[in-house]
C-alpha cells in the first residue's frame, strides 16, 4: 500500500471550522441587509401613499369651484387600505386674488408621512 501525503488526506476539522464561520459572518451580513431593504420598502410605501392623499386633498381644495374658506379643517381618507388623518391649513398670501393652501397627511399613529402646499384664486376668474 502506498503512504498517504498530506495533500491527500483533505480537510482538516479547524480548517472546515474557519470556513463555516466565515460563510455564516456573510449570512448574518445578507440576512440583516434584507431587513433594512424590507424597512425601507414599508417606509416607502406609507410616504407615497400619504402623498397621494395629501395631493388628493389639496387637488381638491384647488380644482372645487368654491374657494375654500380660511382656516383649518381635517378629515379621515381611506387609502391603501389605511386610514390616514389629514388637515388642510389655508390662508391669504401677500395677494389677495391667491389663497395657500397647506395639506399634513398623518398614519393611524399620529406620525406625519405627507405633506403638499398649493395655491389657487381666491375668487374665480371673471370670463
Amino acid at each position: 500500500m502506498m503512504p498517504v501525503t498530506r495533500s491527500e488526506q483533505g480537510f482538516t476539522l479547524i480548517e472546515i471550522m474557519v470556513a463555516l464561520a466565515v460563510f455564516s459572518l456573510a449570512a448574518l451580513a445578507l440576512i440583516r441587509l434584507e431587513g433594512a431593504t424590507i424597512r425601507g420598502a414599508t417606509i416607502l410605501d406609507s410616504t407615497l401613499t400619504a402623498q397621494i392623499v395629501a395631493r388628493n386633498i389639496a387637488i381638491e381644495a384647488v380644482t372645487d369651484a368654491r374657494p375654500p374658506t380660511l382656516g383649518e379643517t381635517s378629515g379621515v381618507e381611506t387609502n391603501g387600505g389605511r386610514a390616514w388623518s389629514w388637515s388642510r391649513h389655508v390662508e391669504a398670501t401677500g395677494d389677495a386674488r391667491i389663497l395657500k393652501i397647506d395639506v399634513t397627511v398623518a398614519d393611524a399613529a399620529g406620525v406625519r408621512q405627507g405633506r403638499i402646499t398649493m395655491v389657487r384664486a381666491s375668487a374665480p376668474a371673471a370670463s
